[in-house]
């Protein structure tokens, strides 16, 4: 089998995921155990704390604490992020192609995303990097 190279995603290509939890913990220790990850902790400001997976020295994925009225009928889930160009013009695009904004266009210390529902209620996160 060759070795896979990690290029960087081009723009409409899916290139995060992340598992939204209520219990951290529970959630590094299955994954840390079912695929021999690690992680690696950041600091989010205001007390919040994310969780990234590693695959060796790849970061493959990030762990999120549900926490807050705004998760209170959601279920633990893994949410997909797509690469795009401008935040704000992809939801407002997808909003004129009939998506519910679940998330607005929202900062955070990598860069800015939003959380979007598609009409047939599939949600799915955007992304651009602050670098």
């Amino acid at each position: 089998m060759a070795e896979a190279t990690q290029a960087p995603p081009a723009v409409g290509s899916f290139c995060w995921n992340e598992v939204m939890t209520r219990d951290v913990e529970q959630c590094k220790t299955f994954y840390t155990k079912l695929f021999g990850w690690t992680t690696e902790e950041m600091d989010m400001g205001d007390g919040n704390i994310y969780t990234m997976f590693k695959n060796g020295d790849t970061h493959t994925g990030g762990c999120m604490k549900m926490d807050g009225p705004q998760f209170e009928n959601v279920p633990p889930h893994w949410a997909a992020y797509i690469l795009v160009a401008d935040v704000e013009a992809t939801v407002k695009q997808a909003e004129g192609l009939g998506a519910t904004i679940c998330c607005p266009p929202t900062d955070i210390p990598m860069g800015r995303f939003a959380i979007i529902q598609d009409p047939t209620g599939a949600t799915f996160g955007v992304w651009k990097s602050k670098q």
